[in-house]
């Protein structure tokens, strides 16, 4: 199982629908991250708000590790999808 190859993403129309759909929730998910991070500064400024503001970090910072974790999933999904296609071609032989 190769990961993170261009020909993996490329394959066929489920592989690239796969992909697309993968890069949509990582797209959200750091765009999500980054509201965190910016509202949980802007809290910082008043003391009635710091709580919130530290809880917008955790949160943030959760779904900066969340990325890494989406990337390897999409590989190891589309890496996965490529050896069914071959077992598949294999069983019609």
């Amino acid at each position: 199982m190769q990961l993170f190859r261009h020909e993996n993403r490329e394959r066929n129309h489920h592989t690239r629908r796969v992909y697309a759909m993968f890069e949509l929730v990582y797209t959200c998910v750091d765009f999500s991250a980054a509201v965190c991070f910016f509202v949980g500064s802007v809290l910082f400024f008043w003391q009635e708000t710091e709580t919130a503001a530290i809880w917008l970090f955790v949160v943030g910072s959760l779904l900066f590790a969340a990325k890494p974790s989406l990337r390897l999933a999409r590989e190891i999904k589309l890496a996965r999808m490529g050896k069914l296609e071959t077992l598949a071609e294999r069983m019609e032989g």
